[in-house]
């Protein structure tokens, strides 16, 4: 056995304390140890996180695109989170901090009024896209799928005056691929992935290629520029909005959501495609013909051996439905019968692919768009933890995102006078406080779920504004709109019908038997 060594610990002040033996076998943690068969060959550095992220950021990306362009399993999987996230688009809800500004909360709803007005005149319109080819919606859903793809999505605030737009506030969407050092220099303590940083690591200005470096077709004279776009005015103004998760202090890039599964899912397409492969030569031979005859009788019976393979290819047996097929004397036809595919298949695929979906933190039957085999109250656990997920990427979004283009063109909206807001540099956020509203959740079980909604209002722990939040819905013009339908009704002499009282009742069981029924009435 070779000798232990000895580790000299140092004390707070740098006096060296007395020798400690670590053993062979025992350590303080069994997953540190150096020593076990297990564990010997799991040799990890403790690096930075633009350390163990940058060098290897363009091949996690592009293998991420190609798995979402080329897999169904992946790409159903990402859509199903921009569906869930996005849906069809983010819906502002001004909600001003009136209490901050010293007004009341009359005049905060009708200023809110007035301004998602406003807002939507630039945001449902290509206006809005400095390309003229998206809408606001149409950016956040390129954006999420671009930071689901490549762990980030990056856009740059233009100012783009023109007579046919009101606005001159635009966005321009940007491939996170252009983000590089210029001239594809090292990275360093000051310059990490084509982001500036001062000593604190905030960002102070980003290099942007001119054109995508993998674009043929580029009107750029030199793909190989670089423009520096500093990260804001000197009044304040955003002139990047780079958005990404900051998985560790000193992280500088996102990373692609796929990254971790990125293996498990190649390994999954190869052994697929391999079983599919199997299956189809398998279909495609019905039988073997055994026979006794030599290599050289038949060789002899074709006419020679340079003409064998030629005639064996023109008199080859082809079966059809209802043939009955000549065998020379001697010849034994025995069955083709494979053990492929694998009885144990969709067993294994089922269980890789459950890894993958905890990886893309969805649940495995909404990956699978397969909820066959699962009840009310399975479906129901696992929609519930799938939203945790996707209402926590939605506050991302909207906070990274939605509210910082909000807030650029607020500003425009204020200098032009379209909307009153007095000191509005020294009060930007109280005037640009905002949630956003997306796609609803939906119900597994409508009735279950409206009771439920009814019984939440009723003892005063939601309100309608968060309950018509949770399907999509902007309360304002859901209260507007029953207010619009029960006077038109009125006109017409016809009956109101949330004015009428209503019970919802819910059986757990079967639906009680007449006896039963009186016995409780009685």
């Amino acid at each position: 056995m070779p000798p232990v060594p000895s580790v000299t610990i140092l004390d707070q002040h740098g006096n060296p304390m007395r020798p400690v033996h670590r053993s062979a076998v025992d350590t303080a943690y069994d997953g540190a140890s150096l020593m076990s068969r297990e564990l010997a060959s799991w040799q990890v550095g403790a690096t930075s996180a633009d350390a163990e992220l940058l060098p290897e950021l363009s091949t996690l990306v592009a293998r991420s695109r190609d798995l979402w362009r080329n897999n169904g399993i992946a790409s159903s999987g990402i859509q199903s989170i921009l569906d869930n996230v996005v849906g069809t688009g983010l819906r502002l809800s001004s909600t001003p901090d009136y209490r901050a500004l010293g007004r009341d909360k009359a005049w905060a709803d009708e200023w809110s009024e007035v301004v998602e007005a406003k807002w939507r005149a630039w945001a449902e319109t290509t206006d809005c896209d400095a390309a003229r080819t998206l809408t606001f919606a149409g950016m956040t859903a390129q954006i999420t799928r671009a930071g689901l793809l490549n762990g980030e999505g990056l856009s740059v605030p233009l100012w783009l005056p023109s007579r046919d737009r009101k606005y001159a506030t635009c966005i321009q969407v940007i491939e996170a691929d252009r983000l590089s050092n210029p001239n594809d220099r090292m990275d360093g303590p000051t310059l990490r992935g084509g982001i500036e940083i001062d000593r604190y690591g905030a960002p102070t200005g980003y290099w942007i290629r001119n054109a995508h470096p993998g674009d043929w077709f580029s009107w750029a004279p030199d793909i190989n520029q670089w423009t520096r776009v500093p990260a804001m005015t000197p009044w304040g103004r955003k002139q990047v909005i780079h958005v990404h998760d900051r998985e560790r202090t000193g992280q500088n890039r996102g990373k692609p959501l796929l990254s971790p599964v990125l293996a498990q899912f190649k390994m999954y397409q190869h052994y697929t495609e391999s079983e599919l492969k199997a299956a189809i030569v398998n279909a495609m031979i019905a039988a073997f013909i055994k026979t006794s005859s030599t290599a050289k009788d038949l060789e002899e019976l074709f006419g020679g051996s340079d003409q064998y393979m030629e005639k064996r290819a023109e008199h080859a047996v082809r079966l059809k439905g209802g043939s009955v097929i000549p065998l020379f004397p001697g010849d034994e036809m025995q069955p083709f019968t494979p053990a492929r595919p694998a009885t144990a298949f969709d067993a294994f695929t089922k269980s890789v692919l459950r890894h993958i979906a905890a990886g893309m933190n969805i649940p495995y039957e909404l990956l699978l768009k397969d909820f066959s085999q699962t009840n009310y109250s399975s479906a129901r656990a696992a929609m519930l933890e799938a939203w945790r997920y996707f209402l926590g990427r939605r506050a991302w979004l909207a906070t990274y995102w939605a509210t910082p283009v909000f807030h650029l063109w607020l500003e425009e909206a204020v200098a032009l006078g379209e909307v009153e807001a007095p000191d509005f540099y020294g009060n930007r956020y109280a005037y640009g406080r905002c949630r956003w509203i997306g796609v609803g959740r939906g119900w597994v079980d409508p009735v279950k779920e409206v009771a439920a909604a009814e019984m939440r209002m009723k003892i005063g722990v939601s309100n309608l504004e968060d309950e018509c939040a949770e399907q999509g819905k902007d309360w304002r013009e859901v209260a507007e709109q029953r207010a619009s339908e029960a006077e038109f009704l009125r006109k017409l002499g016809l009956p109101v019908p949330w004015e009428a009282p209503t019970q919802v009742i819910l059986h757990d069981g079967p639906e009680p038997s007449d006896r039963d029924r009186q016995s409780r009435e009685d």
